[in-house]
């Protein structure tokens, strides 16, 4: 995504110190947290749980510590090595078939059991669930560039490079107990351990208390829930995991992990997993703690409710730039995250991106598309926009490229699929986001008398438009017509457009939409909807 000259030189340092973007006050926590304790190399971190398919607020997590990373080489002049942390739970025990999977009485067969060895349930290309899931992700996060380590829980726990923080944490066993059994209920308190054995006689998670700890030889004992046997096993090598409050303050000491957010449901988890940290001689990351997405219905999205959208749902609609926007913006502020939302950050995107071409350095550190880019924002001709596109989409009843292109060509003779990639790409989504989302809610009706008697002069009018390509003099042309026929307020007449001619609320500049339309298109949808032929 990086295009070259970069951001990283002496003007942008300078500049750094005072930007205000939310990523520069992220990454001033880290840069004052290196100064009382120097480190070689700075770690972000994002966690993922493979349990179900990846979903967008995974994108999110990586998207805006992306952004706080590149703030944060920017505050430090890029003398310090950083890196992110992209940490898979696949050790994790699998809990509850998903939903949205096949092949599901099979699966649970392997309830209780590590995530890797789980089954894939949609093929045999993948070792397990676990390993599907995580080569999907790192697909996505790939394609869009991002900079990141994937690391496999399992990988970890069972190569030894977790061991010496788990011995840790079997010396503190009993401050980390007193820092989790306060929270829990009377009988999760009679069960509780911060470490999950494997069974070794069936290799399930098991969550069992633990009879007997023996620090020096690292090792814990539990009653075997089945044989009511006594199992002595120890806490390296894989033979236990953490339990996952416990495990993130694991991954903290072990790793040194200074920076990663989380969502706002997650805050007391965060304090909880910091003073756990604390009790181990560590000291806990710095982080944010987001605002969660909401669905159109102002509820909290949930990966079991299916309600919301996944990261193959937008960027089926839209391209990956409109999405990290859209994670760019407020993130301390709860956002409705649902198919409406899609055709305003396409076009809010671009929008930042053109600005960012007559930008001082200070100033592109503000702009939302430095962030997304993690460089100077791509630069992109685009002499239509995506709401534009979707409403010639709907009044062309256009379902190929083809035809878009050849309304485009008359607008912008210049532009080509070939000259204007960025457009052509723009055309696919339209097509796709109109058939599968607004044409199926498209509702015309009919004019009134008023504002038929406005729209038949409109049509009448048109033809004194010089330029039939001159958005302004048409946009002028319609604001005189709605003047004349007093319409209050005259954003009544604007939606009697649309209403009546498009079946719908709202829609882009209306001159802007004749002059891409055509002239004699726009007459020819004004007689049909005039006699009721769009009904």
């Amino acid at each position: 995504m990086a295009n070259t000259p970069t951001i990283f030189d002496a003007e942008f340092f300078a500049n750094a110190a005072n930007a205000r973007a939310w990523p520069f006050e992220e990454a001033k926590k880290i840069v004052k947290r290196l100064e009382k304790s120097p480190k070689d190399e700075v770690l972000f971190q994002t966690g993922y749980g493979p349990s179900g398919l990846p979903h967008i607020g995974t994108f999110g997590e990586v998207a805006r510590t992306s952004m706080v990373r590149t703030a944060f080489r920017l505050l430090t002049g890029d003398k310090i090595p950083s890196k992110i942390i992209c940490f898979s739970d696949d050790m994790d025990g699998f809990r509850k078939v998903p939903t949205n999977v096949p092949n599901q009485e099979r699966m649970a067969e392997y309830l209780g059991m590590p995530l890797t060895k789980v089954p894939d349930p949609f093929s045999d290309e993948y070792p397990s669930f676990a390993h599907h899931n995580n080569a999907r992700l790192q697909k996505f996060l790939d394609d869009f560039g991002f900079e990141y380590e994937f690391v496999s829980s399992t990988d970890y726990y069972t190569s030894g490079v977790l061991d010496k923080a788990l011995l840790r944490m079997l010396e503190v066993y009993d401050d980390v107990m007193k820092v989790i059994l306060p929270t829990l209920g009377e009988e999760r308190q009679k069960t509780y351990s911060p470490f999950l054995p494997l069974c070794p006689r069936t290799g399930k998670v098991l969550q069992v208390p633990m009879i007997a700890r023996d620090v020096e030889a690292g090792t814990v004992t539990y009653i075997d829930p089945e044989t009511n046997e006594e199992v002595t096993v120890p806490v390296t090598g894989g033979a236990v995991k953490c339990q996952w409050k416990a495990d993130w303050a694991l991954r903290w000491y072990a790793l040194g992990i200074d920076y990663e957010m989380s969502g706002k449901d997650l805050i007391d988890s965060v304090r909880l997993s910091s003073r756990i940290v604390r009790a181990m001689g560590g000291t806990p990351p710095e982080s944010l703690s987001y605002e969660l997405f909401l669905d159109e219905k102002g509820q909290k999205i949930s990966k079991s409710k299916g309600n919301g959208l996944s990261m193959e749902d937008w960027l089926t609609y839209a391209s990956p730039e409109s999405l990290a926007l859209f994670m760019y913006q407020k993130p301390k502020t709860a956002k409705k995250l649902y198919f409406d939302v899609i055709p305003k950050a396409v076009d809010e995107f671009y929008a930042f991106s053109k600005a960012a071409e007559k930008q001082t350095p200070a100033e592109l550190l503000e702009n939302p598309a430095t962030h997304i880019a993690g460089e100077f924002p791509p630069a992109h001709e685009l002499p239509i926009s995506f709401a534009l596109l979707l409403n010639l989409v709907s009044a062309a009843n256009a379902e190929d490229s083809d035809v878009l292109w050849g309304f485009i060509s008359r607008y912008a003779p210049d532009a080509t699929p070939e000259t204007h990639p960025e457009l052509d790409r723009l055309v696919g989504y339209a097509i796709r986001y109109f058939n599968d989302f607004v044409k199926p809610t498209k509702e015309f009706r009919a004019a009134t008398e008023q504002e038929a008697k406005a729209m038949a002069e409109l049509a009448a009018r048109l033809d004194e438009v010089e330029d039939a390509t001159d958005a302004e003099a048409i946009q002028t042309l319609v604001f005189e017509v709605g003047k004349k026929y007093e319409f209050e307020p005259l954003r009544n007449w604007f939606k009697a457009l649309y209403q009546v001619l498009l079946g719908q609320d709202q829609g882009p500049r209306f001159g802007s939409f004749v002059a891409l339309y055509g002239v004699e298109e726009t007459k020819a949808l004004i007689a049909k909807g005039l006699a009721g032929e769009l009904l």
